[in-house]
């Protein structure tokens, strides 16, 4: 079993590991600041851009990932959207997918979990990829389990199959952003870019 953390907008190795099967997503852990569960990394003219969903009380130690709520004091989701439209309006699949994003950036949502999930939902239907199972306990790993919660952890990294990313003439390839890049660059042939990845030894 894959042990995940529910992230923003996740990775490219986090939809490898779904669409490997035998994945749950921990929605009874603590919330980690600075990490995937509310950070996303894409591809920006001068290189890897973060976005950093706002959440409230952030620094109050061991808060259930389930109770975070998001922040609207900022503009937050203008920005985003703004980052998302400058930085991928020229990927060939990005028009075909816009409508399918926009909503969450101009509704609001009370909850991370919510809004996470849904995104995920987003993704996984667009590349027909299966949803995890999700547990609203604290799953606890056994020793032959992959724990991916952490992200100090150790342990072989994924090995990305190439794709011409928007700004493919300006630098090189970067592996392993949020799947937006992969699904608006590929659009329907991400699912075999993600099948020609696979895991380090």
């Amino acid at each position: 079993m894959t042990i995940l953390p529910l992230a923003y907008l996740p990775s490219v190795e986090y939809l490898w590991h779904l669409q490997q099967g035998g994945c749950i997503v921990d929605l009874g852990e603590h919330f980690v600041k600075r990490s995937e569960r509310n950070r996303a990394r894409i591809l920006a003219p001068d290189g890897v851009m973060e976005l950093t969903v706002p959440v409230q009380h952030a620094n109050r130690p061991r808060q259930p990932m389930r109770d975070m709520l998001l922040d609207y004091s900022k503009r937050w989701q203008h920005q985003h959207w703004g980052a998302l439209t400058a930085c991928y309006k020229s990927a060939p699949y990005f028009d075909h997918y816009a409508d399918r994003f926009a909503p969450f950036y101009h509704n609001e949502y009370r909850f991370l979990v919510d809004y996470n999930l849904q995104l995920l939902d987003a993704l996984c239907t667009s590349l027909h990829l299966p949803m995890p199972t999700l547990s609203e306990r604290y799953v606890e790993a056994a020793p032959e389990d992959r724990d991916l919660r952490d992200k100090h952890r150790k342990g072989p990294a994924l090995i990305a199959e190439p794709y011409v990313q928007v700004f493919s003439d300006r630098m090189p390839f970067m592996a392993n952003l949020s799947a937006v890049d992969l699904l608006f660059a590929e659009g329907p042939g991400s699912v075999s870019v993600l099948t020609r990845c696979r895991q380090g030894s």
